[in-house]
């Protein structure tokens, strides 16, 4: 299957704990860390839930 890469571009101090959790579920711990993920719906949703911390890299 395909997979994306996932970079978190903003801290998760001051945000809820599901979104915290989320990061947690993708694999991201810290600032400019780079995950690479399988690409399914699931995934794209937790991305979703996270849009403004993460971006996905090329």
């Amino acid at each position: 299957m395909a997979t994306i890469k996932v970079k978190q571009i903003r801290s998760k101090i001051g945000y809820p704990v599901d979104q915290k959790r989320t990061l947690q579920a993708i694999g991201l711990h810290k600032i400019s860390q780079v995950v690479e993920v399988e690409d399914t719906p699931s995934i794209r949703g937790m991305i979703q839930k996270v849009h403004h911390l993460v971006t996905i890299v090329d």
